[in-house]
């Protein structure tokens, strides 16, 4: 069982950058592939970015490529969602999921743990 939430949200302007954070309970962190989903009024959930075990894979949506970065500390339980540039079309509310899987996924049906979210608003 992991429990995952999510910090680091707010109203920003376009342009500006906020990091997003979400600290996963448990002593098996470092086994689960972790991913960050968003959910805009109105639309579907959609995945943001994706990270495996070790790090050294992440993906990332076409629409984030360059802006946003997603990294993790398997020491600290911990991931983090990098946003720069942000554009009024990135808001929405931000989950970060935790999957028991090496690789990282980017459909929502590959996680089995979320969080509640944090809301970002980019304003124009």
């Amino acid at each position: 069982q992991v429990q995952l939430v999510e910090s680091g949200g707010g109203l920003v302007q376009a342009g500006d950058s906020l990091r997003l954070s979400c600290a996963a309970s448990g002593r098996t962190f470092s086994t689960y592939s972790m991913g960050w989903f968003r959910q805009a009024p109105g639309k579907e959930r959609e995945f943001v970015a994706a990270i495996g075990w070790s790090g050294g894979s992440t993906y990332y949506t076409d629409s984030v490529k360059g802006r946003f970065t997603i990294s993790r500390d398997n020491v600290k339980n911990t991931v983090y969602l990098q946003m720069n540039s942000l554009k009024p079309e990135d808001t929405a509310v931000y989950y970060c999921a935790a999957g028991q899987r090496y690789y990282a996924g980017q459909k929502s049906s590959e996680y089995e743990y979320w969080g509640q979210g944090t809301q970002v608003t980019v304003s124009s």
